[in-house]
């Protein structure tokens, strides 16, 4: 038995489920979101909450009864409070600045690099050191920090790079003589 899947997603006040067949469609303040489960898994909007029950006993099915219960949830909170990532950059030299929707990377290369922002997501600096990424999806604000993120990895010897706030990097002794 799924823990995660037995748990009703309650609506709070505000927003609104709409279902049609397979596809759930959230509707709040900060947007709209749709989600398709699979045939896998009953959805019942019901009561100002919404449940997940699995079709049937397979791996499949209780497989995607947890998804998609977690997914209607990420999309209850992208529509009231959002989702948020913060990211920072460590090195001498290294730092970032948000210029509409591109944001310019110093990382110690050749070049500085341009950071396309996709629609949907904000990007801000309050310090050239620190990256605010906020948006109502969950994946695509966590790709988009996974993204900008991958320019420059943390090292293990300095700790110079691009990390979340809260990541704890494991640091290496240097060699010795």
């Amino acid at each position: 038995m799924s823990r995660i899947g037995k748990k009703p997603v309650e609506l709070p006040s505000g927003v609104t489920a709409t279902l049609d067949g397979q596809t759930v469609e959230v509707k709040g303040p900060k947007g709209t979101h749709t989600f398709t489960a699979t045939d896998d898994v009953t959805i019942a909007v019901e009561d100002n909450a919404v449940t997940v029950t699995p079709r049937g006993t397979s791996k499949r099915a209780r497989q995607q009864w947890g998804m998609s219960r977690t997914m209607v949830a990420n999309m209850i909170q992208g529509v009231t409070t959002g989702f948020k990532k913060e990211l920072e950059i460590n090195g001498v030299g290294y730092r970032a600045q948000a210029q509409g929707q591109i944001v310019k990377l110093n990382l110690g290369l050749s070049h500085d690099v341009d950071f396309p922002v996709p629609e949907g997501v904000t990007v801000t600096t309050p310090k050239p050191t620190e990256i605010v990424i906020e948006g109502n999806d969950a994946q695509l604000v966590g790709q988009v920090a996974a993204n900008i993120r991958e320019w420059r990895k943390p090292e293990p010897y300095k700790g110079k790079g691009i990390k979340y706030k809260d990541e704890f990097i494991f640091r290496k002794e240097g060699k010795k003589k």
